[in-house]
């Protein structure tokens, strides 16, 4: 029997039935391990805010939610809370650890500076360590630069996005896992139906932020000469964050081609890949976000930031655009060979390979765990 605790700072909320709901990416992804392990204790963050439509319940009770007091952020007095409950968060993992025979730590987070030291610590408890974010971030916050540096020196394997050459053997290269083998199969049917006519739709998936690159993408938006603004039937805004009435505004003022959703359900964000034609994501920071691959799996061609392993996944005019720089004029030149496309060299394009897409797939993760984890 194989029991599984995960630790994270994912979020979670009270429904008010009583029952408890994730976020919807994370969520999916530990109800897939249930076909590696018999039983999951997921200990992350409880939030007392109001659940967004993205959330989702985990489909069996042999998956158990213990909560964590919703610790983090950027300021001061947000890292002090975290220190201040590190006595309690770690009492509740060590609980939860003994209920279990394996852990996995998702890192970088807050908590990682004092969570991870005490794994380290529990050397008799098998489990490993995924790295979720840049691996090659340059200015890193101090906390993720000393998470990192603790993960090369201990020997627990460790999985990140992306392949690099310099890394030791128990940092392994693995993909992070966003789709079901049935979603697959129906966006290789989307890809084979779809067609590249104008005016485009474009979309963008994310939190509303200057560092998820919308600022940079209203921007652009505002400076493209009428004929070119014209090829573009709508941007889907989806995800929200506190800056929201400040981008609507600016967008209602220039009279631009955007629409914001606000949260979507999975069910809905995949509905709006297959109606796109392309996803922008001109972001500072990523490991590899999954709704790169799921996008490209519905056809929706990636106009991605060349940061961390992005540009190991994406080639340049092959599968996808990278944005060499992050500035406006990138971004727009970018922007327009998509807009200038003709239909044969982007159906070529978003073309991609079974055996590429099926690198995301939870089941092809749950096969490398079995094979290089446990």
């Amino acid at each position: 029997m194989r029991r599984l605790c995960i630790i994270s700072h994912t979020e979670h909320y009270l429904l008010p039935d009583g029952s408890v709901v994730g976020l919807g990416s994370t969520v999916t992804e530990i109800n897939e391990l249930l076909a590696v392990f018999d039983s999951i204790i997921h200990v992350g963050m409880l939030h007392k805010t109001e659940a967004p439509p993205g959330a989702l319940a985990y489909v069996s009770d042999t998956i158990s939610f213990v909560g964590l007091p919703a610790v983090g952020g950027s300021g001061l007095a947000d890292k002090m809370t975290i220190v201040f409950k590190a006595p309690k968060i770690i009492r509740i993992i060590k609980k939860a650890l003994e209920q279990t025979d394996y852990f996995q730590f998702r890192a970088p987070t807050g908590i990682g500076v004092f969570v991870m030291p005490f794994l380290m610590l529990s050397k008799s408890k098998k489990g490993w360590f995924k790295y979720a974010g840049n691996w090659k971030q340059e200015h890193a916050p101090l906390a993720y630069s000393f998470q990192k540096w603790l993960l090369l020196k201990q020997a627990r394997p460790v999985t990140m996005n992306g392949f690099w050459a310099d890394l030791p053997k128990h940092c392994l290269p693995f993909e992070n896992p966003c789709l079901t083998d049935q979603e697959i199969q129906i966006g290789q049917q989307v890809i084979a139906a779809k067609t590249f006519h104008l005016p485009l739709e474009i979309c963008f998936v994310g939190r509303l932020e200057a560092a998820k690159g919308l600022d940079l993408i209203l921007d652009v938006l505002a400076s493209l000469e009428p004929k070119m603004l014209e090829k573009i039937g709508a941007v889907h805004i989806v995800g929200s964050g506190s800056h929201l009435e400040r981008y609507q505004k600016q967008v209602a003022t220039i009279g631009l081609p955007v629409v914001f959703h606000g949260y979507l359900s999975r069910t809905s964000v995949h509905d709006m890949y297959k109606k796109s034609h392309a996803i922008l994501l001109p972001s500072a920071s990523e490991g590899f976000p999954k709704v790169i691959a799921e996008a490209m799996n519905y056809g929706c061609l990636p106009i991605v930031s060349q940061v961390s392993s992005i540009g190991h996944y994406i080639k340049n005019d092959e599968n996808g655009i990278l944005i060499p720089s992050l500035t406006a004029l990138s971004l727009e030149t970018c922007l327009s060979k998509v807009l200038e496309m003709d239909e044969a060299n982007y159906k070529e394009m978003i073309s991609t390979p079974l055996p590429f897409i099926q690198r995301f797939s939870y089941r092809y993760y749950n096969e490398r765990i079995e094979q290089d984890i446990l």
